[in-house]
């Protein structure tokens, strides 16, 4: 071990004095060094040392940890929680120029955190306590003699199926059924143009309702309170987590940008700078087959940068999510120098083949295919349709021309069956032709 503690506050204080002097602004962060064994740990717990017990966590443990020992897996050099103050683990065996990079990229990170509007509500400095309530809540469920770990997981594998099933975009306020009615009542009671003529004031829901989650809890006849109140913990679990699901490219790219930036005036001693420079480079290269968030962040934040300085950069990341951000920056020339190109498999021959390259004609069409691609958008979306006055529940699929892995969807429909407790159907598009579950 080639570190102190002592040293790492020293570079700790020169990291802060020198973002600072770039215009960051991020969260104070706690540093908590551990052995890589608490590293998988918390990998496996999404960073959170509060979060509920589930098995899928002890899975993803002993899968990481088998992969790590068998050399057929590295461990991320750092892991950051969006919490005030932040909460960072660097890892006891790596060695101070490892340190010194992770806590200049923790310090993008934070700033990010705290500045991009995708995170707006996700009330940072209540993170750790709600998580901890809410874990502690589902212990004593597990514990609980009438209940027991058998029923609350059932609860939780079934949520955890559609826990991506809310909307998905931050901010959106889901009104009860009872606001809506005074909403459209109002609506019809004010129409001019016929438009609410035949308006059903008694159908539910009175609109496309995209949390499924929330609808199952509000309206099934099934479900006692213990079980709603479990489906409530990971709805709000997943609202926490989607803005990150929405900015891994920009997080990932902003975060190298500025541990680029302020290690570059750390003058560092050639004995941290010379690996530091292969560490950073690794970091940002091109992976075979499939998009590196971090290569491809942080090669359009230096282009915004080179084009129109670094407060431009600052400015975006403060207002734009992984979808606009491609959109608006991910230009022609980008995509050439990043050699882009889209692929698919193609079932009638059985094989992956290219479909575009970033030519002058193909490029836009490999940008909107990669954009289909990044966050939530490779998971389908299912809203609520209707629940029928005999309490069958009527589901649909927005299809935008994928059709949904039948396997997959026949359990997730099975998971939701199980939430509701009565009839359900399920409405997709299967090679042109409409599909029911």
């Amino acid at each position: 071990m080639d570190w102190s503690i002592d040293e790492l506050s020293s570079w700790d204080d020169k990291i802060c004095e020198i973002g600072h002097n770039f215009g960051l602004n991020w969260f104070d962060i706690d540093y908590e060094i551990i052995d890589y064994h608490e590293m998988i740990s918390a990998m496996s717990y999404t960073g959170l040392p509060t979060h509920y017990r589930h098995w899928s966590f002890g899975k993803a443990y002993e899968r990481t940890h088998t992969l790590y020992n068998a050399g057929a897996s590295g461990l991320p050099y750092e892991m950051i929680i969006n919490s005030d103050p932040s909460i960072s683990y660097l890892m006891a065996e790596n060695q101070m120029y490892i340190h010194i990079l992770t806590m200049a990229h923790c310090v993008g990170h934070s700033d990010f955190f705290k500045n991009n509007r995708m995170f707006a509500n996700t009330s940072p400095e209540l993170v750790i306590p709600k998580f901890k309530a809410a874990a502690k809540y589902v212990k004593e469920l597990i514990e609980d003699p009438s209940i027991g770990i058998k029923e609350v997981e059932t609860i939780i594998d079934a949520c955890h199926s559609v826990k991506y099933q809310i909307p998905r975009y931050p901010g959106i306020k889901r009104h009860s059924h009872e606001q809506l009615k005074q909403i459209y009542a109002q609506k019809v009671l004010e129409d001019t143009t016929g438009e609410y003529d035949d308006f059903d004031l008694d159908k539910i829901p009175l609109e496309r309702d995209y949390n499924i989650m929330a609808f199952v809890s509000d309206h099934s006849r099934n479900l006692n309170e213990w079980q709603r109140n479990l489906m409530s913990i990971v709805e709000e679990s997943s609202h926490y987590f989607i803005p990150q699901a929405l900015t891994k490219i920009m997080n990932e790219g902003w975060a190298v940008l500025v541990h680029e930036k302020i290690v570059n005036e750390l003058n560092l001693p050639d004995k941290y700078h010379i690996p530091f420079v292969k560490l950073h480079n690794q970091v940002v290269r091109p992976h075979l087959g499939r998009v590196n968030p971090y290569h491809l962040g942080y090669n359009i934040f230096k282009k915004i940068e080179e084009r129109n300085g670094f407060e431009a950069c600052l400015l975006v990341r403060e207002v734009h999510n992984d979808i606009t951000f491609l959109r608006n920056y991910l230009d022609e020339e980008t995509c050439q120098e990043l050699n882009l190109f889209s692929y698919s498999y193609k079932k009638s021959k059985n094989h992956i083949s290219v479909d575009e390259t970033s030519d002058d004609e193909g490029w836009e069409k490999v940008r909107d295919s990669l954009i289909k691609t990044v966050g939530l958008n490779s998971i389908p979306t299912i809203y609520v349709e209707e629940m029928q006055k005999d309490h069958t529940l009527i589901l649909r699929h927005e299809h935008d021309g994928r059709d949904l892995d039948m396997q997959y969807a026949k359990k997730v429909f099975e998971y939701i069956q199980e939430l509701w407790g009565e009839k359900v159907q399920l409405y997709t598009v299967l090679e042109g032709e409409l599909w029911e579950f």
